[in-house]
């Protein structure tokens, strides 16, 4: 059966916050069944996007308020 986990793929400053965040995708990897496919990243999100959603303003993408701008890039 395929895994699904979280993990910190890097921490960046966030302007919107003024603070550190981590951007966090969600890994799937295969069952032990398939070992030769890849693990497949199926989501991304950030670990503050609650907080920025309580702001006046919208943010980025990770948090679904202003999907405009992403800060992966």
């Amino acid at each position: 059966m395929a895994k699904k986990v979280w993990q910190v793929e890097k921490t960046k400053y966030c302007e919107h916050l003024q603070e550190n965040v981590a951007i966090e995708v969600e890994v799937v990897h295969p069952a032990e069944q398939l070992p030769e496919q890849a693990p497949r990243i199926v989501a991304r999100r950030c670990n503050k996007a609650i907080e920025c959603n309580c702001m006046e303003h919208p943010a980025c993408s990770l948090s679904g308020t202003n999907p405009g701008i992403d800060p992966v890039e």
